[in-house]
C-alpha cells in the first residue's frame, strides 16, 4: 500500500506506477464548497477536503451529467451518455440496453492492462437492483465483476433507502413512511413528550441488547442506538429474546444498507440489511471496507480504489454526532426531526422551516463526510492528523493521486440559494443548468506541479476516463477501437505544467431518457417536485422515493386526503396530472424534459430541451385508461445565455437571464452582438453534432446496426454466442441483446442476429 514512507520507513516515496484513489461525493455541487468561494451564508464545514485542495489542484470549470447513473458511466467509459444509451438514473423499468454494457472497454479493464488491481466500494448505480421487478440485472450480483472490477463491496441501488419513521418499531405503523419519527430514531420526552423516551432497551441485529439512558455521551438515547446500528425498545428493559415488533428487516436510510460483494472470480452475493454487519452510518461503513480491502493489498501491485459515497443523496438524515465538531451548529439539536413539505396543502411557513431544516442537516452530512475522507486518507497512510485534529497531508511524500468529483449538481432543497454564491434550487440536479452540471472536483498527488492553484479551463466528467488512463500509462487510442473513440480529453498536463493552456473548447453535458420494455407505461406513475417549479416526472417507481425527493404522489397506494379525486390506481402520465391541478385550482406543471442537453465555450452557453406535450390521444384527468406519451408530442427549445465561474457570486443561467427569447430553434438573434451570434452559431452547430449522435444510437438496435449487442459495429458469431448465454441467465430477461426492447432476451432477438449476420455498421 502506498504511505507517507515505505515499509522500511526510510521515508522515500514508493517507486512504480501510481495507486489511484477516486472519491465520488454524490449530489454534491460546488454551491455547497467553500473551497469554491461559495456555500451560501452557512457553508458546511469541510477542512479535510479543503486540505486536499491547497495540497494539490482544484478545478475550476468541471462539469459532470444532471444526473448520477450517466455521470458515473462517463467516469468508466470515456463516453458522453447518448453514445451507450444510459441516459438517466436506472430505474426498475429500465431495461439493461440502458445500462453499462459488459462488453465496453471500462476502465478497470483498461488499467487491468497495465498491472492495476481494482475494487469499488460503497455507491456506483452503473446497473439496476434485484429489487421491484426490475429489467436490467442480467448477471445479477456479478454485475459489477462483468463490468471489470476485481473486487465490489457496495449497493446496486441507486440511493439510501427510505428512512423508518417507525423508528424500527411495527407497532408505530404498517410500513416505513407511516411513523411519527421523521428522522428513524425516537426523540427524548423533551422534543415529543408521550412519543418520546428518554430510556429505553438498544436491541442489536445479532441479538444483543444493553439498557441506554440520558447522561454522559448520550443526549438522545434513540439516536445514539440507531448509531450504533441498534432499535431502542422506548422505556423498557432487556429481554432475554429480541421482541417480535422490534424490525431488523426494514431499511433506515442512511443506517442500514443491502451490500452486495463479489471477487475477482465473481461469487457475487448480497448481505441484508438485517446483518449486523449491513447496519451503521453509510459514510463509516463505507470507509471501513475501503480501508479493510486496501490492507489486504500486498503492494506488488498498483491498485485503483473507487469510493463512491451515498451522501447528501435523499433521503436527507442526521449523522452520528460523533462525526460532528462541538461548535457546529445542529449538532445535538433534534428540532430538525420535524414533518417535510409532503402535500400540496402545506403551509408556506412549514415550507420554509423544511428548506431550514434541509440547509441545516445536508450542512451535518457534508461535515460528517468530509471528515471520513479525511480518515480513509489517514486510514491509507496518506496523511496524518495533527494534534488539532487538522490534516497533514503531503501527497508529493506518496505514491498515489487522489481525486475527488461530485457526480452532478446539488439537490433542490440542499442548495444554497444565499450569498456567497446564490445558486438556483429550481434549476439543480436533473437539469443542465449551472446549479445542476457544475461539480467539485480536486486532485493531488507526487506529479502535481505547484500545488494549492486552481485550473480555470474546462473539463467534464468523461475526461476523467482519459486522466486515470495517462496515470497509469495505459494507451487509450490503442486500447479503443478508431471506429468508435471515446469523447474524453486529456487531464493530465494540467497536473503537471500548471501553463497548460485550456485543451477543450466546448464542454458538454445532457440527460434524457432511458430504454424502457414496451409494457412499462403501465407501471409508471407521476411524482410532482414543488420545490423544482412543479416539475412532473414519472421516473421514480415507488410512492416512498418520491416522497422522500420533496414529491407529491399521483400514482397508486394513496391515503385519504392526500391527492382527492384522484382514481385508486393513480394516474400513468403528467398530462393527466396536468388536467387534475388545474381543474383543482393547482398551479400547472412543467414536465421533466424527454432529452435536455448544455454546450459551452466557457463564456456562451446553450441549452436544448426537448419536452412532451400534451395532446389530445394521452387523455385527459378523468380518463382511467394508461395512456404512454405520443412520439410526436414534443416541443423543442433553445435557450442562450451568459455564464461564468467568478466569485462571491458567479453568473449563472437563471431563468429571466437568457439573452434573447426562448423560442424552437434557430433563435432569432438579430438583437445581439455579433460576438454573440457568432458564439450561438458555434455552439448550435455542436449541439446539432450531439444530437445527430444521440439519434443514430437511439436507433442502433432497431435501424442502423440490429443485431449488433456488443456495439464491435459488426454482426457475427460473437454476437451469437452472447445472446445464448444472456437468454439463459435470469430467465433471459432484458439484456444488451433485446433488439425489440420487450424486456426478453428470447428467440426473436435470435432472429434479428440471423437476419443480420454479416452486416458492417458505420460509426
Amino acid at each position: 500500500m502506498a504511505s507517507c514512507s515505505d515499509d522500511s520507513g526510510s521515508g522515500k516515496v514508493a517507486k512504480g506506477k501510481p495507486n489511484i484513489l477516486f472519491v465520488v461525493l454524490d449530489d454534491l455541487g460546488v454551491d455547497q464548497m467553500k473551497s469554491y468561494g461559495y456555500g451560501g451564508a452557512s457553508p458546511a464545514r469541510t477542512p479535510n477536503m479543503d486540505a486536499i485542495a491547497r495540497a494539490g489542484v482544484l478545478f475550476r470549470n468541471a462539469w459532470a451529467m444532471p444526473d448520477c447513473t450517466p455521470t458515473r458511466a462517463t467516469f468508466f467509459t470515456g463516453r458522453y451518455p447518448s453514445q451507450d444509451n444510459i441516459l438517466n438514473a436506472l430505474v426498475a423499468t429500465d431495461l439493461a440496453n440502458s445500462s453499462t454494457s459488459p462488453y465496453a472497454m471500462t476502465l478497470p479493464k483498461l488499467l487491468k492492462t497495465q498491472g492495476y488491481t481494482n475494487a469499488l466500494i460503497g455507491k456506483m448505480h452503473l446497473t439496476g437492483s434485484d429489487l421491484n421487478g426490475s429489467y436490467n440485472l442480467p448477471y445479477g450480483y456479478n454485475s459489477m465483476w462483468k463490468l471489470g472490477w476485481d473486487y465490489f463491496d457496495g449497493f446496486l441501488d441507486g440511493a439510501p433507502y427510505n428512512i423508518d419513521t417507525r423508528a424500527g418499531l411495527t407497532t408505530k405503523g404498517a410500513d416505513v413512511d407511516s411513523g411519527p419519527y421523521k428522522c428513524g430514531f425516537i426523540p427524548t420526552t423533551k422534543i415529543s413528550g408521550s412519543n418520546g423516551a428518554d430510556s429505553g432497551a438498544c436491541y442489536l441485529a445479532d441479538g444483543s441488547c444493553s439498557q441506554i439512558s440520558i447522561g454522559g455521551d448520550v443526549v438522545t438515547p434513540g439516536r445514539s442506538c440507531m448509531e450504533r446500528g441498534g432499535i431502542l425498545d422506548p422505556n423498557q428493559s432487556c429481554q432475554s429474546t429480541v421482541p417480535n415488533y422490534i424490525d431488523f428487516t426494514a431499511q433506515n436510510g442512511y443506517y442500514t444498507g443491502r451490500w452486495v460483494k463479489s471477487t475477482a472470480q465473481g461469487n457475487g452475493y448480497v448481505i441484508p440489511a438485517s446483518d449486523p454487519s449491513s447496519r451503521g452510518y453509510r459514510s463509516i461503513l463505507e470507509t471501513d471496507r475501503a480501508l479493510e480491502w486496501a490492507k489486504q493489498q500486498s503492494g506488488d501491485k498498483p491498485w485503483m480504489l473507487t469510493v463512491g459515497y451515498s451522501a447528501i443523496h435523499a433521503p436527507l438524515q442526521v449523522p452520528p454526532v460523533s462525526l460532528i465538531a462541538d461548535g457546529t451548529p445542529g449538532r445535538n439539536d433534534n428540532l430538525v426531526c420535524s414533518p417535510h413539505a409532503d402535500s400540496e396543502n402545506t403551509p408556506v411557513a412549514t415550507q420554509i422551516t423544511d428548506v431550514i431544516d434541509s440547509h441545516l442537516i445536508t450542512n451535518l452530512m457534508i461535515e460528517a463526510l468530509d471528515k471520513k475522507i479525511g480518515d480513509l486518507l489517514v486510514g491509507l497512510n496518506l496523511a496524518k492528523y495533527n494534534s488539532d485534529g487538522t490534516l497533514d497531508y503531503h501527497p508529493e511524500q506518496t505514491n498515489t493521486v487522489v481525486v475527488v468529483m461530485g457526480d452532478n449538481g446539488t439537490y433542490v432543497n440542499s442548495v444554497k440559494f444565499t450569498a456567497p454564491g446564490q445558486f438556483d434550487p429550481t434549476r439543480a440536479k436533473a437539469s443542465p443548468y449551472q446549479t445542476g452540471v457544475w461539480v467539485p472536483l480536486m486532485v493531488a498527488g507526487p506529479m502535481v506541479a505547484s500545488p494549492g492553484r486552481e485550473v480555470p479551463s474546462m473539463v467534464g466528467s468523461v475526461d476523467l476516463y482519459r486522466l486515470f488512463a495517462e496515470i497509469a500509462g495505459a494507451d487509450v487510442d490503442k486500447a479503443i477501437p478508431a471506429n468508435d473513440p471515446i469523447d474524453g480529453q486529456p487531464m493530465l498536463a494540467y497536473l503537471t505544467n500548471p501553463g497548460q493552456a485550456s485543451i477543450r473548447s466546448t464542454n458538454f453535458t445532457e440527460m434524457g431518457t432511458n430504454e424502457r420494455a414496451v409494457d412499462a407505461g403501465a407501471n409508471e406513475y407521476p411524482c410532482v417536485i414543488p420545490a423544482a417549479n412543479n416539475v412532473c416526472t414519472t421516473l421514480f417507481p415507488q410512492k416512498g422515493v418520491c416522497v422522500t425527493q420533496g414529491g407529491i404522489w399521483y400514482g397508486d397506494n394513496l391515503t385519504a386526503g392526500e391527492t382527492d379525486d384522484v382514481p385508486a390506481t393513480g394516474y400513468h402520465n403528467c398530462c393527466q396530472v396536468q388536467a387534475y391541478r388545474l381543474a383543482h385550482g393547482n398551479e400547472g406543471t412543467t414536465f421533466l424534459p424527454y432529452a435536455t442537453k448544455a454546450v459551452t465555450d466557457g463564456t456562451y452557453k446553450l441549452v436544448r430541451q426537448t419536452r412532451n406535450e400534451c395532446v389530445p390521444a394521452m387523455g385527459t384527468a378523468a380518463d382511467p385508461v394508461d395512456y404512454s406519451y405520443s412520439p410526436t408530442g414534443y416541443d423543442v427549445k433553445d435557450e442562450f445565455y451568459q455564464i461564468d465561474t467568478a466569485t462571491p457570486n458567479p453568473k449563472l443561467d437563471k431563468e429571466g437571464s437568457e439573452l434573447v427569447a426562448i423560442t424552437t430553434p434557430p433563435l432569432d438573434t438579430s438583437s445581439l452582438t455579433g460576438e454573440q451570434q457568432q458564439a450561438y452559431a458555434n455552439l448550435r452547430s455542436e449541439m446539432d453534432k450531439h444530437d445527430a449522435v444521440a439519434s443514430y444510437n437511439a436507433n442502433y438496435d432497431s435501424v442502423n446496426c440490429p443485431g449488433d449487442g456488443n456495439r464491435d459495429r459488426v454482426v457475427d458469431a460473437k454476437d451469437l454466442a452472447n445472446w445464448k448465454e444472456l437468454s439463459q441467465l435470469n430467465n433471459g430477461q432484458s439484456s444488451w441483446y433485446d433488439f425489440n426492447h420487450d424486456g426478453k432476451t428470447d428467440d426473436a432477438d435470435r432472429q434479428i442476429i440471423a437476419n443480420n449476420m454479416g452486416k458492417t455498421c458505420s460509426s
